[in-house]
């Protein structure tokens, strides 16, 4: 029953990580990384399949050995958080507006720490 789970889990993950690569506000390899664990639980074929893959696996990799995300990583998502900090400024009312820049600069600040 928890190996179904967690493929059932992997397949989602998957999914909503491959939506990512087609819709610029959603990331893929956070999405990926989640699926590559919940195959490994649940399916070790298809986790490898990831690992294998030419594109996504070295990201995924890189993050299971040294929890690191490449230079141009790290960019792209701090600009879309502050882009999406700017826009929430500019379009949602107070205090709502604030809401996506306190998310921008604690997420951010997690993803400029990592190696």
């Amino acid at each position: 029953m928890r190996r179904r789970l967690y493929l059932g889990l992997g397949i989602v993950a998957f999914v909503v990580g491959s939506v990512g690569i087609a819709l610029p506000l959603l990331p893929t390899v956070p999405f990926y990384i989640l699926a590559a664990f919940c195959f490994g639980k649940g399916s070790p074929a298809l986790e490898r399949r990831l690992l294998d893959h030419p594109t996504a696996g070295p990201h995924i990799r890189a993050w299971r050995e040294r929890g690191a995300i490449s230079r141009r990583g790290k960019i792209a998502a701090l600009a879309m958080l502050a882009a999406s900090a700017a826009i929430g400024l500019a379009v949602l009312p107070m205090p709502w507006g604030l809401l996506p820049g306190a998310v921008a600069i604690v997420t951010g600040g997690w993803i400029a720490t990592r190696p």
